[in-house]
């Protein structure tokens, strides 16, 4: 498929990481897809930017696993890896438990508030096919927990390693486990009412242990 055909989206005071972020939800979302040749001149069109931060960007993507670059070829989106899929899910998995065992005791009523409001919206989201929709009330459900551990190397880390997920999400959504889902963040948010940190942060684990599998 083409690069996206909205022209200068980021004219004004765009930083490198706006850069970066921009290609890579274009990647995550399939709106570049698996194979498409990612040239210079209609990134720079798109983005109405200069070709350094777009290089910039390119390089930290292919660090991500999402960019595959043939020096003085041609740069591409990453074919899916099911083994690095894996390897990545074991990491999310093992950081997120992580997080919930830091953050829990700092968890406001408000916060788990906020946590059963985005479950409600995933369990609709699923129910209505609605894939941006799951994969975005899923990323809230548990960004309050991140938010909460306050390491900002555990949430860069993550920022990271879960694009590869949520990428291959989007790519077979219908055909995932992810319906499980919302049951199993109730399970964790009545283990977090409870006081019982190892229990949320052990069912958390499970959670992100099943995300992007078929």
């Amino acid at each position: 498929m083409p690069v996206p055909v909205a022209r200068g989206v980021h004219r004004r005071g765009l930083l490198r990481d706006e850069v970066y972020r921009s290609i890579r939800q274009a990647i995550i979302t399939g709106e570049l897809g698996p194979g498409e040749q990612l040239r210079d001149t209609q990134l720079e069109d798109w983005l109405g930017v200069s070709r350094t931060p777009i290089r910039e960007a390119l390089l930290r993507l292919e660090r991500d696993g999402l960019v595959s670059a043939q020096p003085g070829r041609r740069t591409t989106v990453a074919a899916e890896d099911p083994e690095r899929v894996a390897q990545a899910r074991d990491v999310a998995a093992t950081l997120h438990e992580l997080a919930v065992r830091t953050a829990a005791e700092r968890l406001t009523d408000a916060d788990l508030t906020q946590m059963d409001t985005a479950n409600d919206r995933l369990r609709q989201a699923l129910e209505t096919h609605d894939a941006p929709g799951a994969v975005a009330a899923d990323e809230a459900f548990h960004a309050v927990v991140v938010g909460r551990a306050r390491n900002p190397v555990l949430q860069e880390t993550l920022d990271q390693v879960v694009a590869l997920l949520r990428r291959t999400e989007h790519l077979h959504f219908g055909s995932m486990t992810g319906t499980a889902s919302p049951d199993q963040h109730d399970q964790i948010l009545a283990a977090l009412r409870d006081g019982d940190a190892e229990e949320a942060a052990r069912l958390t684990r499970l959670n992100w242990a099943g995300l992007g599998e078929g």
